[in-house]
């Protein structure tokens, strides 16, 4: 089992079903590499600074595949979730992709259905499964991993939050976009007491835009 390669970060590749390989160059030798989109925005390809990948090890008959995430806990939670019945290598990457590490284990942990519903293949039964499973592995081991979660859950109202990601998808934007924008415009106190939609709508483009 290889627990992390130490490398120059070569080039990425994406496969025709839109998965996006590292190559990594270690010791001479090209290691191909699975990661999330995530982890290929934080990479800078071509230069000499070497990066570190924790890396899973799948092994099939035909074939040996390498899973990397950006840190050891990313790394262990994906395990927990091929751990899950019916959730493959390809719906963990996804959860991890589309929700990111903390808010994943959030979700999980205060089973937010909708939340992990956001990702691309993860229907209500599978996310009541996710929560159902993990929420209590997850609930002890993030706190031996010391990943705090947020302390509040200020946020538009669940309509709200509705509108302005059908409205904001509608315009092209990511949906790691949009709950950036979420996120961001939740700390302000005005727009927290505002009802309206589409001032919600408006101040999210106004900061996807800067």
């Amino acid at each position: 089992m290889i627990s992390y390669l130490k490398g120059k970060a070569i080039a990425f590749v994406k496969t025709l079903n839109n998965r996006v390989i590292l190559i990594i160059e270690t010791n001479g030798i090209g290691y191909e590499i699975q990661i999330h989109s995530r982890l290929s925005r934080q990479l800078s390809i071509g230069t000499e600074e070497i990066v570190q990948i924790f890396t899973h090890q799948q092994v099939r008959e035909d074939n040996i595949i390498l899973y990397g995430f950006s840190t050891a806990a990313e790394r262990d939670l994906f395990r927990q979730l091929i751990g899950v019945s019916g959730i493959g290598a390809q719906l963990a990457i996804a959860l991890i992709d589309t929700l990111g590490l903390t808010d994943l284990v959030q979700a999980i942990v205060t089973e937010n259905i909708r939340t992990l519903a956001k990702t691309p293949g993860v229907g209500k039964k599978t996310a009541e499964r996710i929560a159902l499973e993990l929420k209590t592995k997850l609930a002890q081991w993030r706190q031996a991993s010391g990943i705090s979660l947020s302390a509040t859950s200020a946020g538009p109202s669940p309509e709200i939050q509705e509108d302005v990601e059908m409205t904001l998808l509608a315009l092209g934007y990511e949906n790691e976009e949009i709950q950036q924008a979420l996120s961001v415009l939740s700390t302000d106190a005005q727009l927290l007491k505002n009802p309206s939609p589409e001032e919600w709508i408006r101040s999210a483009i106004a900061w996807l835009s800067q």
